[in-house]
């Protein structure tokens, strides 16, 4: 079952809006997932919506939102059992997916071809069609076996995005933490959205000052050197 397209979106049939699919499961982190539909509402993205019963606990937990709040911010959202939805098949075009957050076990999932639900179906037809998957993997530490799956998927195509936040930005909260490491990971499907900061565009330069070490500067006696 899927909601009626709101009328903010445009229909893609027609080449008029690029669509993408937006997975979000039950890792930490599911502000990653919500922020990225924000942004993509905001530049007229359809956005096709698949949420884990997983996920649904974690929104619960770390953000006080429910299900239905996230729902409406997408173009069509899907039920995790609906295997008949228009993206478990191929031959419904789309620019690709993204997994935010992606948990180990959907990315072990994924990298198996052996599929229990609808998002990791999506996800493996977006491998098949050879088109662009982003993993924003959450987790910490990683264990070998860990590391041969990224390793293994990134070989079928697929990229590893592990939302790792660019500090060099100095984000002055939370929020605009979040807000740019989404924003980084639409760039892997080469979304330009106004939030991200580029460095050597919006930051610096592009060169570094160099980092003196403690006490450069200072004679033995204490006094700055002339």
């Amino acid at each position: 079952m899927t909601r009626t397209p709101g009328n903010s979106f445009r229909k893609s049939r027609g080449g008029t809006a690029p669509r993408l699919i937006v997975g979000i499961s039950g890792a930490s982190g599911v502000a990653y997932g919500v922020r990225v539909l924000e942004l993509l509402k905001e530049a007229g993205v359809e956005t096709h919506l698949v949420i884990t019963r997983a996920a649904e606990m974690t929104l619960g937990y770390e953000t006080g939102l429910k299900a239905k709040d996230v729902e409406k911010l997408a173009h069509t959202r899907y039920r995790v059992d609906d295997i008949g939805a228009g993206i478990a098949s191929g031959s419904f075009k789309t620019m690709g997916m993204i997994v935010a957050p992606c948990s180990i076990r959907t990315m072990s999932e994924i990298a198996t071809g052996v599929t229990a639900s609808l998002l990791t179906r999506a996800a493996d037809v977006v491998l098949k069609e050879r088109r662009r998957l982003v993993l924003m993997v959450r987790e910490t530490p990683l264990h070998t076996g860990h590391l041969r799956t990224m390793t293994q998927l990134s070989e079928m195509g697929a990229v590893i995005a592990p939302p790792v936040p660019g500090l060099y930005t100095k984000p002055a909260s939370v929020d605009e933490l979040v807000t740019q490491t989404a924003a980084r990971a639409l760039d892997l499907f080469d979304l330009d959205l106004g939030p991200t900061k580029r460095w050597g565009e919006d930051l610096k330069d592009g060169r570094r000052s160099p980092v003196k070490p403690s006490g450069a500067g200072k004679r033995p006696g204490g006094k700055p050197e002339a």
